[in-house]
């Protein structure tokens, strides 16, 4: 073949193109030898596009497609041809011609796979993967496959059409430090060592969360970056030791122009990539409201399944189980005014739920603390049977009423002195159930919400001091701002996060630009002035030269590209992860180095077996 370089790709030609002379590269996804007549199923990152080795083909033509085998890469040159009517395969892009071959090249040839490209379904119709693990060893095998290539190239489309959204709203795409001062922050810091400077460490940034306030400072007054993070903690599904965020901040701003922003971007990307309409607006909901309804701050809203309160139940039976949890609202530190009995009714499932199914659920109640899971079904009769049922006979009436039940429903409760762990573990319940019964509206494929006035501080009873909720340079809502010392539990930030699908998508917050009531919130988390001096002391002393207000937020790209793929795990949204144990088996990194890296870096590792 004298010119190998291709004309076309795999996912272009159509039926207007019969005729024409052209050249493919690719790899070969399949044979199928008929006798005379050998099809080379040949695929790129476009497409695939069915090549045709007939009696017209060379001898040698035919001898090279003969002994092609899976994943060979090859060129073909040859000639668009219609295929016949009964041959015409609908389901591909490419599926009314096929390129007659005059000519084949091998490029490379390739070994046994350890797992196909190919998908692979069984009888039921269930996909076949291989595991992850080795999926992870193989990574530019796995990135062959169809699925993988669709969430990258979804990923490079939703970066992109980012970039397009923000700067055409006058933002800047500004780099911040990869290589910066370690800061408390949460999660563990990844550590790197100097070689010039022996015994001190750089640290990768878990969030540009301190420069891009800096740059706020620097006049530059919308700012974002497709910023890369770093955070030492246990690694799981939707999370990675390294992760990417869109980060954004604005100067002059406030709440209303932050979220308005984001939910714009984020009808630009949809709209840009999927094609799928987002609403005008995000719904908002309040956080006690979101734990209240929910049993969460990252509700899942595409089914619409309320928690209810159920302190009335109390007060109709000897049953000391929910005494607790309805003589209790108010009384916990941060002073929420709601009862610890939830109770959640799920429609018209009583007669598919048995008791092994319940007691399923109870385990997952039990997982969040949980003492149990309460339960009773109304029957066709209209009366309460099973579980609880014997404490409230002949409440019936009223108790439905209250809580909207009706025949075949199943009503569950939770009762806890604390209000916050009821709702969670009842909250954890609903996710389960709308699951399980696949609740799902199919019309409401993407649900974003905002949850709104978290509240600032949370008491660490271990260690029995106040802690900020968010970061320390959140902006304290301005109605707190003369209580904050006298009656922290109260107070509720400035601070907001995005939710979707039941997922925490961004969090973000308006920031303190004043020293002074900086200063305050460090007292009151028990940061004393040397100790933030010597954390924070380069931002402090920036803020002492007319800062201006600012605020910002930082959705996560690797999660949102994985809820825009239907996916579970961030895993199958970027293109080299680590898996569970922060580790990758291909490159098998984190690995040993040697004794003179070790030397130069002033470094001794110590085996804590030895």
């Amino acid at each position: 073949m004298e010119n190998t370089k291709r004309t076309v790709t795999c996912g272009e030609l159509r039926k207007s193109d019969v005729g024409k002379k052209v050249v493919l590269n690719g790899w070969v996804s399949r044979t199928r030898d008929l006798g005379g007549l050998l099809f080379i199923r040949l695929r790129d990152r476009y497409g695939i596009t069915q090549v045709m080795v007939g009696d017209s083909a060379s001898d040698d033509v035919k001898k090279i497609a003969a002994g092609l085998k899976s994943e060979y890469c090859i060129a073909v040159e040859g000639v668009v041809a219609a295929r016949s009517d009964k041959d015409i395969n609908p389901e591909m892009a490419t599926g009314e011609i096929e390129v007659e071959a005059n000519d084949i090249f091998v490029f490379t040839t390739s070994q046994e796979l350890p797992f196909s490209i190919e998908e692979v379904r069984q009888k039921d119709g269930t996909l076949v993967v291989a595991n992850e693990d080795l999926r992870l060893k193989y990574r530019y095998l796995d990135l062959r496959r169809e699925p993988m290539q669709h969430n990258i190239i979804l990923r490079s489309q939703v970066t992109f059409a980012t970039r397009e959204y923000l700067t055409s709203k006058g933002f800047l795409e500004i780099e911040t430090p990869t290589f910066i001062k370690s800061t408390p922050e949460g999660a563990r810091d990844y550590l790197v060592p100097s070689r010039v400077h022996p015994g001190k460490f750089y640290s990768l940034p878990q969030s540009p969360q301190l420069y891009k306030q800096l740059l706020m400072v620097s006049g530059f007054d919308k700012y974002f970056q497709i910023a890369r993070c770093y955070r030492d903690e246990d690694a799981r599904g939707d999370r990675q030791p390294e992760f990417t965020q869109i980060d954004m901040e604005m100067s002059f701003t406030n709440r209303e122009e932050v979220l308005t922003t984001t939910e714009g971007m984020m009808q630009y990307i949809f709209k840009k990539t999927l094609n799928y309409d987002l609403p005008a607006k995000f719904d908002r909901i309040a956080w006690e409201d979101a734990f209240d309804l929910y049993g969460s701050d990252k509700p899942d809203l595409r089914f619409d399944m309320k928690m209810q309160d159920a302190a009335f139940m109390a007060e109709l039976a000897d049953f000391n189980a929910f005494k607790a949890g309805a003589a209790n609202a108010g009384r916990d530190v941060q002073r929420h005014k709601r009862s610890g009995l939830k109770a959640l009714v799920v429609k018209n499932v009583a007669d598919k739920y048995s008791r092994k199914n319940i007691e399923a659920l109870e385990a997952v109640a039990k997982t969040y603390k949980a003492k149990g899971l309460a339960w009773m079904k109304v029957a066709e009769n209209g009366q309460f049977e099973g579980g609880i049922s014997k404490f409230y006979a002949g409440k019936e009436s009223e108790i439905c009423s209250k809580l909207g039940a009706e025949k075949n429903d199943l009503l569950l409760f939770v009762s806890d002195e604390n209000w916050q762990l009821a709702c969670t573990a009842l909250g954890a319940v609903r996710k389960q159930l709308g699951k399980d019964l696949n609740l799902y509206n199919p019309a409401d494929e993407f649900h974003f919400a905002w949850i709104i006035d978290f509240p600032y501080f949370a008491w660490n009873e271990e260690e029995n001091h106040w802690e900020t909720e968010h970061h320390m340079f959140t902006l304290p809502q301005k109605q707190y701002w003369d209580t904050l010392e006298s009656d922290p539990g109260a107070v509720k930030g400035d601070l907001y996060d995005l939710v979707l699908n039941g997922y925490e998508l961004a969090s973000g917050s308006m920031r303190i630009n004043d020293p002074a009531l900086q200063e305050r919130i460090f007292e009151i988390v028990g940061y004393s002035r040397e100790r933030a001096e010597k954390a924070f002391g380069f931002l402090v002393q920036a803020f002492k030269f007319g800062a201006p207000p600012h605020g910002g937020i930082a959705p996560g790209l690797d999660r949102l590209i994985m809820l825009m793929c239907h996916e579970e795990s961030i895993h199958e949204v970027i293109a080299f992860p680590k898996n569970n144990l922060a580790a990758s088996p291909m490159d098998e990194c984190p690995s040993p180095v040697d004794d003179q890296q070790l030397k130069d870096l002033h470094i001794t590792v110590y085996d804590p077996e030895m």
